[in-house]
């Protein structure tokens, strides 16, 4: 794959209230995690820190050099528990079905939906996540910037929680998790 995605390099980690995140995750020890659209794995290491070594995480991204300096960033921490991967999850993904606990999907579904992709993404997540698995989204507020993206393409709570119900996801929650981030996170329901 040489095609490099539209935020490629980008992260709105640096903006995340961690703490806030993390508490609105509750605790990851022993889940099965994927990253989808990990980018550089930003967020893929804070998960990693914590998780705690039983549980398992799965980085995914289309962009080659962003999952490579993921790759090298895992074998200087020395870490174990997560497999970073070359992928197009708008085009499916080769996990097991319903294999997963919870997927993170931080500031991606807004590029996704503008490049026309995020119904596959989102299609791909709801066969990985087991019943009742989660989806976290971060996105940013609906306000203009910088930094982020414009305005125009950014997903307001209720323009996400459109996107996502008909992959059979009822939103749990959203909460501030930065000045200019949100989460909002959904259950996969049972088929």
């Amino acid at each position: 794959m040489n095609e490099e995605p539209i935020a490629a390099g980008k992260s709105s980690f640096s903006l995340l209230d961690r703490q806030r995140l993390k508490d609105a995750l509750g605790p990851l020890e022993g889940l099965v995690i994927l990253d989808a659209a990990c980018g550089s794995g930003n967020y893929t290491l804070a998960l990693a820190r914590w998780t705690g070594l039983h549980s398992r995480i799965y980085a995914v991204d289309l962009w080659e050099k962003g999952v490579f300096d993921l790759r090298k960033r895992i074998e200087d921490a020395g870490l174990t528990n997560i497999q970073a991967l070359v992928a197009d999850l708008s085009q499916g993904t080769t996990l097991a079905p319903e294999s997963v606990d919870l997927c993170l999907a931080a500031t991606v579904l807004h590029d996704l939906a503008v490049e026309g992709n995020a119904e596959g993404m989102l299609e791909a997540l709801a066969r990985t996540l087991k019943p009742g698995g989660r989806l976290a989204v971060v996105e940013f507020e609906k306000v203009s910037g910088p930094p982020g993206p414009p305005e125009e393409i950014r997903l307001s709570p209720e323009e996400l929680t459109e996107m996502v119900r008909p992959f059979g996801f009822t939103l749990q929650e959203t909460r501030s998790v930065g000045e200019l981030l949100y989460l909002a996170v959904f259950s996969r329901q049972a088929d």
